[in-house]
């Protein structure tokens, strides 16, 4: 791995530095070689990433039968980003992301029977049947959303980054965000506080290279996200979103740079969406070609799954084992989901208001 070192200034006593030269003295660090993962990290990666791939899967087959509803965004595709960052945390870190939320939640062991049941609406979800699809948290497992409105979840966990620089502890928060996003206002201010403040805060751009419906080339000036925080002082990494390896890391780099009490960092993860960017999206912005040569190309479990075969030898039923394990886990989600009570109308009245905190006499 490419060391975090600091480059030298290029600008010399009494000189005035370029525009270009900044941008040079800014960008600290070199994108790292991809980590170097054993049989077992692999392993670990593929059934991962491949209950992520089936749980969406099922999802989607769930939302066109009229069992979930309300909005619904895939994350088919991009599911090596988030299995390789979660790799380099640890206890206590915390995950914000938007509406794209699904696999963070399984990233961080959140079960997919409560994951489920919140997307149809049942009493056992996660926000007992009143959140959907962008709207779950775990507090035990440290993920605070799931947001809907765009870009709102970065200054949120930038406030969480703020909690941990005031509380002393060493603890990190991942804030995932995408290249549309990339563009809200609400973002530069929170960066303009992280930097100031050296929060201990990673910006992951997931760049999967449509906003909606709209190419990144055609709605951002700057298509190199990673440059998004030089403004700030922030540096940034390119990363090969598609490889857990890469992405992993990068990952291990940023959280060092961050615990060493050097303020926020930016990865921007290169990656892809294979369906629409919500379920009600044909996605006839783009070919079929362009997605099934993503799909032949840099697939990210396929990735694994030849690894694992021509590296570590595994038999492809051993493979096609966990891939029974895993449709057998995504089957009971689904069949609970269905089945578990709808909440209490009682419900309706919970969760508006926090309680009054009784006042100390005097």
């Amino acid at each position: 791995m490419a060391s975090g070192k600091q480059k030298s200034s290029v600008q010399g006593k009494g000189a005035t530095a370029s525009s270009s030269e900044i941008v040079k003295t800014l960008e600290h660090f070199d994108t790292p070689a991809p980590a170097d993962f054993t049989k077992e990290d692999d392993l670990a990666a593929y059934r991962e990433m491949l209950l992520m791939r089936r749980f969406e899967e099922k999802a989607g087959q769930l939302y066109g039968m009229g069992v979930i509803g309300g909005f619904c965004h895939l994350y088919i595709g991009q599911e090596a980003v988030v299995v390789g960052v979660q790799a380099a945390l640890k206890d206590g870190d915390q995950i914000i992301t938007a509406y794209r939320d699904h696999a963070h939640m399984l990233a961080t062991g959140m079960e997919a029977r409560g994951v489920m049941a919140e997307l149809t609406g049942r009493r056992n979800g996660y926000s007992r049947g009143k959140g959907g699809s962008m709207h779950m948290f775990s507090k035990e497992k440290n993920f605070y959303g799931g947001h809907g409105i765009v870009g709102a979840q970065v200054p949120i966990g930038t406030g969480l980054a703020f909690a941990n620089s005031y509380r002393g502890n060493d603890s990190v928060c991942v804030t995932y965000f995408g290249d549309g996003a990339a563009n809200q206002g609400q973002v530069y201010e929170a960066f303009n506080m992280a930097s100031l403040w050296k929060l201990p805060v990673i910006y992951v751009i997931e760049n999967n290279r449509y906003a909606m419906g709209t190419a990144v080339s055609r709605a951002s000036a700057e298509t190199n996200f990673a440059h998004r925080g030089l403004s700030f002082k922030i540096p940034g990494i390119q990363v090969d979103g598609m490889d857990v390896r890469a992405v992993k890391a990068a990952a291990d780099l940023a959280v060092e740079h961050c615990r060493g009490g050097n303020g926020p960092i930016i990865l921007e993860m290169m990656t892809y969406r294979y369906r629409g960017h919500s379920m009600s999206d044909p996605a006839k912005y783009r070919t079929r070609e362009e997605v099934q040569k993503m799909r032949s190309e840099s697939d990210p479990i396929e990735q694994v799954r030849q690894r694992l075969m021509d590296k570590f030898k595994v038999d492809e039923d051993e493979l096609k084992g966990i891939d029974r394990e895993v449709r057998d886990i995504v089957a009971e989600a689904a069949d609970f989901a269905q089945n578990d009570p709808e909440p209490d109308p009682s419900e309706l009245w919970t969760d508006v208001y926090a309680e009054s905190v009784p006042q100390s006499a005097n």
